[in-house]
């Protein structure tokens, strides 16, 4: 016995020791991938500098270890930001190793803000003189058709197909589902538009937010088409034929069409970068990912300049507490505002919002730093994809505001939600409550019961006063009357080309246009950026991080075109109290 008890101890230790050598090799492994990540790196002449889309461009690179990771070859691929791109774009107009830019479409989008965006930085570094060739080998999607318009050149495989038929936007509904599971969403709200609760209590659009989304969805194809029709000379009309005739899905319809401008393999596509780089089809050229870029130093050394412009970028929903780095914390983006507003070197703040909003509360704390700061110094919203609701409420004190014709914008309603899961607790799962109150609605909100009267009233109050508080606001940043910004509140979503006509925003333009008018407006010829929130350390965040966040990617791939629901169920699970929120989760493709 005594041996058998010897042979297990030495076993279960050995297992722990092999445990914990395992996971120092690895954390070695991956700290020294980061670490190489951040060197500098160098080109070949004849290089093409290559756009990969289809994939998730966020606003900012991120230093997430986990974020182009490969469990099976052990390899870390970083995803370059928006703000690496256009500086990479600008970088390699004035590197004579790069010859052009090659982008190469793929399946997911980015976003129509976001889209537009590289279509400037393409266009600026056309300007150079030299070429952008654009290419897909599967389905070319039409965020991704629309970035390849600012191209000199669009080929597809002969094989694959062309996405060109329209927007639309789709609502997801769960209130059949909740009465299946015996659960009822109680929701109180300010607002006609707010459709935010209308997946829980109806089963299809409202009458309004039918509106609502036609009207925004038609602005932005309207923008989208005449952008088209000016790249590729196409009138607007043809353009309208195409999509509703779905003659460009195949590729050679496309090609009919004046859409692209040939069907190449990979090869062929591979010989004509030669032939724009001026070599020869025997010659060499090397294919450059922009995350390598990125770490490749700029010819023109730049000095160091005390005065600072600094960037906060606030991307996803908007929660209580200090948050983490895929959300917007009420807390920590207060304290990183109140420290830049009273640092006295930093002469303007630029506020990137890509939110569809979130807590009510945690967005007016936000909103109280940027009020104060607009008070020191100019502070410059620039809208993503995405500026609505809360995401709004925080953008309305700035000094300006930004947007691109394609953000959704605007939602400017608040709703409560508190669901009552009675039936699905006593006649699915056999479990009873019995509650002992000193009051009248001590338990309340409860998720067992539904509301009575009274607790109705005093959340109406509480949705009333917050959406009065919120059309206050705003109507003191833009300098409106309260009726005035009543009349396009109401919920109601804009796009960013609508929110400039009716006043809600001061300007169209993207990241790059808000810097260089917060230059503009702090006087300032030359600056030094500074780039907010810190990004956590990636080792770090190796340790206290990995398995969930690897169980979490690992996840998504395996769901590919159904993540997007479980990004909706997720966020669903964490709305809690009052909202300012866009209305449902708005997809448009």
């Amino acid at each position: 016995m005594k041996t058998f008890l010897k042979y297990v101890l030495a076993t279960i230790t050995g297992i722990i020791i092999i445990s914990i050598l395992f996971m120092v090799i690895l954390l070695a492994s991956f700290s020294a991938m980061v670490a190489s990540g951040d060197k500098p790196a160098s080109i070949a002449a004849n290089s093409v500098l290559v756009l990969k889309t289809g994939v998730e461009i966020p606003d900012r690179g991120s230093r997430n270890p986990y974020s182009g990771i490969d469990l099976i070859n052990m390899t870390i691929t970083p995803a370059p930001g928006l703000n690496e791109i256009l500086q990479n774009l600008k970088k390699a107009a004035a590197d004579d190793k790069v010859k052009g830019v090659l982008i190469e479409n793929g399946l997911m989008p980015s976003g129509w803000a976001t889209t537009e965006e590289l279509r400037e930085g393409l266009k600026k570094f056309r300007e150079s003189g030299k070429f952008v060739i654009a290419w897909s080998d599967y389905v070319l999607m039409q965020e991704g058709y629309y970035l390849s318009a600012a191209a000199d050149k669009i080929f597809v495989n002969p094989s694959s197909t062309i996405d060109f038929k329209g927007l639309s936007g789709e609502v997801l509904f769960y209130k059949k589902a909740l009465e299946k599971l015996g659960v009822e969403v109680q929701v109180i709200r300010h607002g006609k538009f707010k459709g935010a609760v209308e997946p829980y209590i109806l089963d299809e659009l409202s009458d309004e937010n039918r509106v609502q989304i036609k009207t925004y969805v038609g602005s932005i194809w309207s923008h989208v088409v005449n952008n088209i029709s000016a790249d590729r000379g196409i009138p607007v009309e043809k353009l309208n034929s195409i999509a509703d005739k779905l003659t460009a899905y195949v590729a050679q319809g496309a090609l009919d069409e004046g859409l692209v401008d040939g069907l190449l393999y990979h090869d062929q596509l591979i010989d004509t970068l030669k032939i724009r780089s001026g070599l020869t089809t025997d010659d060499k050229i090397t294919l450059v990912p922009m995350h390598k870029y990125t770490n490749v130093p700029e010819t023109k050394k730049h000095t160091y300049q005390r005065d600072k412009i600094s960037v906060v970028y606030a991307s996803g929903s908007i929660v209580n507490g200090r948050g983490n780095e895929t959300n917007i914390g009420g807390d920590s983006f207060r304290d990183v505002i109140r420290k830049e507003r009273k640092d006295s070197t930093v002469k303007a703040i630029v506020l990137r919002v890509n939110s569809r909003g979130g807590s009510a509360i945690a967005s007016d704390m936000i909103w109280r730093e940027l009020e104060l700061a607009a008070k020191d110094k100019p502070v410059i919203i620039s809208m993503g994809n995405y500026a609505a609701s809360g995401g709004y409420f925080i953008a309305a004190p700035g000094t300006k505001i930004i947007a691109s014709p394609t953000t959704i914008t605007g939602s400017i309603g608040v709703f409560g939600l508190v669901p009552n899961a009675g039936k699905l607790m006593e006649q699915k799962l056999g479990v009873t409550f019995e509650t002992v109150e000193t009051n009248s609605n001590s338990d309340f909100p409860s998720v067992y019961r539904p509301m009575n009267p009274v607790e109705r009233e005093a959340m109406q109050r509480t949705v009333e006063t917050t959406y009065t508080d919120f059309v206050s606001k705003v109507s003191a940043g833009r300098e409106m009357t309260f009726t005035a910004v009543d009349s396009i509140a109401q919920g109601r979503v804009w796009s960013g080309s609508d929110a400039m006509r009716i006043g809600l925003v001061d300007g169209l333009g993207g990241l790059n246009s808000a810097v260089e008018e917060a230059a503009k407006m702090a006087g300032l010829e030359a600056w030094s950026l500074r780039e907010l929130p810190v990004s956590e350390d990636p080792v770090l965040k190796i340790l206290s991080q990995f398995g969930a966040e690897v169980k979490t990617r690992i996840l998504r791939k395996e769901l590919g075109e159904f993540e997007r629901i479980f990004d909706e169920i997720r966020e669903i699970r964490d709305i809690s109290g009052i909202q300012a929120r866009l209305p449902y989760f708005i997809e448009v493709h």
